[in-house]
């Protein structure tokens, strides 16, 4: 199936990379298997461009917006993450992470590619779980984190230029090991700004 629906969102997702696997359950959620060496990034040293992570992603309602999720990998390997993902194309694109760092902490972090990516550790977090959150403001994007889905830290502000074909969605990677699995739950779509960017409300 190369597009299915989700509760909650105002479009269809399709696969931009299919994945190794892939369930939708009665609760809603649904879950992304990354195969092996799988990951979405263009070294700022050597240009070397990787796209091999597979995402689900949609076409917004043009505006701003807000889109969230609680999201939980299987944390194997060095770099495995369930990630929240904006793209417009090969070369202007960005990602959220809940990542498993080389220090082997689960860590939010975030990617920026305009050209080449702009990665960036934020903070390590001790739980096997995360609220990620994409906030469209128009010519800009916000990304925050919050452990409970009620209190929200900032993590990066940026654009990406003129959103103009911009799509957004879920994906999984596993760039050094065999696969990682990401349970993506609590999807929550709303149309709307924030109110004060630094503080997430």
């Amino acid at each position: 199936m190369d597009r299915f629906t989700l509760a909650g969102l105002p479009g269809e997702l399709e696969w931009r990379l299919p994945p190794a696997g892939w369930a939708q359950e009665p609760d809603g959620s649904f879950s992304i298997l990354a195969g092996p060496k799988t990951d979405l990034f263009t070294d700022p040293g050597t240009g070397v461009r990787t796209d091999s992570a597979p995402a689900a992603l949609f076409v917004p309602p043009k505006g701003p917006f807000l889109l969230s999720a609680l999201v939980q990998p299987q944390f194997r390997s060095t770099f495995d993450a369930a990630v929240l993902h904006a793209w417009i194309d090969g070369d202007r694109w960005a990602k959220l992470c809940f990542e498993y760092s080389p220090q082997r902490e689960p860590t939010i972090v975030s990617v920026v590619n305009r050209g080449v990516s702009d990665d960036c550790n934020s903070v390590p977090v001790k739980s096997p779980s995360v609220h990620l959150r994409i906030s469209h403001l128009g010519p800009a994007t916000a990304f925050h984190w919050s452990p409970d889905g009620t209190r929200w830290s900032l993590v990066r502000h940026f654009s990406l230029g003129a959103p103009d074909g911009l799509r957004v969605g879920f994906s999984s990677q596993s760039p050094t090991g065999a696969g990682c699995r990401s349970v993506f739950s609590m999807v929550r779509f709303t149309p709307g700004a924030l109110r004060d960017l630094r503080s997430g409300e």
